[in-house]
């Protein structure tokens, strides 16, 4: 059974903030985490202080506000500083739609006999670039799918750095297009498979949250994962065949 939010301790427009969220009861609370639901919050709301973590913090811990010391309060502040980026992403819908665009791109690297990897960047629900694998129909090693879209959307926007923009790719990028992603200040990266090889969003390495890094964009895997994934091992189950 869940357990409502009540005011108090949360104000009504918070309780309302919190369901735009999807954080509708205690336990959605206790599964997105107080951090995590503190800074999607301030993403969508002018306004919000540390006092508003400190009543999330106290929520999932079962506790007052007024029992915290100042050295746990000092704990906290430290771990939402290194906590890595977080956004309110699009709805499984949304997000789904995208990847199919993106599908559609890799498909398009499977013709020409390329490692099946599609990308696209939209902005404003618009697509503003569209790309797949041409390493070797370009004989360039960077020509990545997320390379090639994230320079198209450069180009139609006529701005490399693409801040309100999202990128829907159907592999996790590798460490080269994590930096270039990173380096272009995109808002959100939404991916269908993991990439255990060379994965730089969480597999081998995560880039993403990397403190010595610019921090400005939030990630989420595993949309359309079991497609992404289809399409790559029939590539490469067609490439050890015999003739």
């Amino acid at each position: 059974m869940s357990t409502p939010l009540t005011t108090p301790p949360l104000a009504p427009k918070t309780i309302a903030i919190l369901k735009q969220l999807n954080i509708h009861c205690l336990e959605d609370l206790h599964l997105r985490g107080a951090i995590t639901a503190f800074l999607q919050f301030k993403s969508i709301s002018t306004g919000c202080t540390d006092s508003l973590l400190w009543q999330f913090i106290a929520l999932v811990e079962d506790r007052s506000v007024q029992s915290f010391t100042s050295e746990e309060k000092d704990y906290w502040r430290k771990q939402l500083k290194l906590h890595p980026p977080v956004a309110v992403f699009p709805s499984e819908k949304v997000m789904q739609q995208w990847m199919h665009q993106a599908l559609g791109a890799a498909q398009q690297a499977s013709i020409l006999n390329e490692v099946p990897v599609g990308a696209v960047v939209v902005c404003e629900n618009t697509l503003v670039g569209y790309g797949y694998n041409r390493c070797i129909a370009d004989c360039n090693i960077i020509h990545h799918a997320e390379i090639q879209a994230l320079t198209a959307a450069s180009k139609a926007l006529g701005n490399y750095r693409l801040e309100n923009c999202d990128v829907y790719i159907t592999l996790e990028p590798c460490a080269m297009c994590a930096s270039a992603l990173i380096q272009a200040r995109i808002r959100r990266v939404i991916y269908g498979a993991s990439e255990t090889k060379t994965g730089a969003a969480g597999s081998v390495i995560n880039l993403f949250t990397n403190q010595q890094l610019n921090k400005h964009t939030a990630i989420i895997g595993g949309v359309l994962a079991k497609e992404s994934t289809q399409l790559l091992q029939d590539f490469f189950r067609r490439k050890r065949s015999p003739v």
